[in-house]
């Protein structure tokens, strides 16, 4: 007599299915956001600044240049969530972003290296450094940029100057 085996394939046993991938759709951009549209920033470290809208990246995200040297709000990724867009325009057809996409943003990956002892143990948080790079980009588009706005009569003092509210302020009756 033979000895019964331990263990009983169930019948109901499925194979496993193919990993579905969601294609995402691009992400919409609000009809009121173009390219040279300016925007007032609504939260951030730059919050009540007036931008340019450079143009839309791939997720979804504005880039949006101050210019840097009128108002100091560098290149910079916005959500169009936390944006007004206003009726003013520029003309942003000279200025080049064709190299600036998301991964332009991206952190680099030796930053992520350091350890636990790291953390402990340093004595002063690094200080973040701006990569030449960078710099050169952002003159680039400030360039170019400034060129646009100096040629619209009273643009760069509207730039420059922050967006606030009152207590007397009714923001629903405002035309931007």
């Amino acid at each position: 007599m033979t000895a019964t085996p331990r263990y009983y394939p169930a019948e109901d046993v499925k194979p496993a299915k193919a990993v579905h991938k969601v294609k995402q759709n691009p992400a919409r951009v609000r009809a009121s956001i173009t390219p040279g549209t300016v925007l007032i920033l609504l939260a951030g470290r730059f919050r009540g600044k007036r931008v340019v809208c450079l143009k839309a990246l791939e997720s979804g995200l504005l880039l949006v240049s101050g210019p840097y040297k009128i108002n100091g709000v560098p290149l910079r990724r916005v959500n169009q969530a936390y944006v007004i867009a206003t009726s003013t325009k520029v003309d942003v057809s000279k200025v080049d972003v064709k190299s600036v996409n998301d991964e332009y943003f991206s952190r680099s990956k030796d930053a992520a290296k350091d350890g636990e002892e790291e953390f402990f143990m340093g004595d002063a948080p690094k200080q973040a450094v701006v990569s030449d790079q960078r710099k050169a980009d952002q003159k680039k588009v400030d360039d170019a940029l400034t060129k646009a706005v100096s040629a619209v009569p009273m643009l760069e003092a509207y730039l420059a100057a922050q967006f606030t509210l009152s207590s007397n302020d009714k923001p629903h009756l405002m035309k931007f």
